[in-house]
């Protein structure tokens, strides 16, 4: 059962708000990264930090920050933590930015930002991530990427729902599910600063989830596909999982898929960190094959 807590109202003066949106931040344990995330927000009109019971400081610094925190407890199925806060909280503003933890809003975003959500044109617009890993800035490999819609004017997004049945194996926020957005979307220039892992250890606990969910996901097959079909030829979300859904079933994809990454995409330019990247993206695909023969020779449907 998911609840609501601490329900009071973050306004800061009107001249402080450099920008009139409501941010979600989901959480749990990233007292590292917080600091660095909320210090780039400041200025923004209302910031929830949504917490899945972090045991570390996460509570306190967002606290500190004038950030409004309420505890979201996941006992599976649907919505789930983005989508649950897009549903339940009090948003004040007309626009609502979904942000990470390890997430930086750099000033040229700010400024872009501003100026997108004076366009009647659009409900959506995209972000490209540059990404950190390991302390080095990979600009190979297709480390950078854009996300799905992550600034949406409110009640004209959400999040596409795959499985209505999921356990908490799965995580509890939306990883792999993708906005949709009620109208025209554009893509902002600038990008967001990603700082991909803390420690390998996490990193590799996080991908775990992950590769529970793909594996779900692709034996779901076309009925877990309602919003988002695979399309080679659609929004570069469909194109990824239409190489997802030819590719798992392919003998030697995770090597392929390395290989791929490391030398065609250039992964090796960006030196050790570019290494240890496209390994780790080769070892979830064997992850999430060898989950797949798990489920069937469990009978998982």
């Amino acid at each position: 059962m998911q609840t609501l807590e601490e329900p009071q109202l973050l306004q800061p003066a009107p001249h402080d708000v450099r920008l009139p949106v409501s941010v979600i931040i989901p959480v749990r344990n990233e007292a590292r990264n917080l600091p660095r995330c909320l210090e780039s927000l400041r200025g923004a009109g209302q910031i929830y930090v949504v917490d899945s019971g972090s045991t570390d400081e996460t509570v306190e610094i967002a606290r500190s920050y004038g950030a409004k925190v309420v505890q979201f407890h996941y006992r599976g199925g649907w919505p789930k933590k983005r989508q649950w806060a897009m549903d339940t909280l009090p948003l004040a503003y007309d626009w609502i930015l979904l942000f990470d933890a390890d997430e930086v809003l750099t000033p040229e975003s700010v400024e872009e930002i501003q100026k997108a959500v004076k366009d009647h044109r659009y409900n959506g617009y995209y972000f490209a991530l540059r990404m950190y890993f390991l302390g080095r800035v990979l600009r190979h490999g297709d480390a950078n990427f854009y996300t799905s819609p992550r600034l949406l004017r409110r009640s004209k997004g959400h999040f596409e729902c795959r499985f209505k049945d999921q356990d908490a194996s799965m995580g509890d926020m939306e990883a792999h599910e993708r906005v949709v957005v009620d109208g025209q979307t554009a893509k902002l220039r600038h990008p967001l600063i990603h700082h991909n892992v803390n420690s390998l250890s996490r990193y590799i606990l996080k991908h775990d989830e992950y590769s529970n969910w793909e594996a779900q996901a692709f034996l779901a097959g076309e009925s877990s596909y309602h919003d988002l079909p695979p399309a080679v030829f659609g929004t570069q979300a469909q194109r990824r999982r239409w190489l997802k859904k030819h590719c798992l079933s392919l003998p030697g994809t995770p090597l392929l898929f390395f290989l791929y990454k490391y030398f065609f995409r250039l992964g090796f330019l960006d030196g050790v960190p570019g290494l240890i990247y496209c390994g780790f993206q080769g070892i979830q695909f064997f992850h999430i094959k060898a989950k797949i023969y798990e489920l069937r020779m469990k009978g998982n449907p």
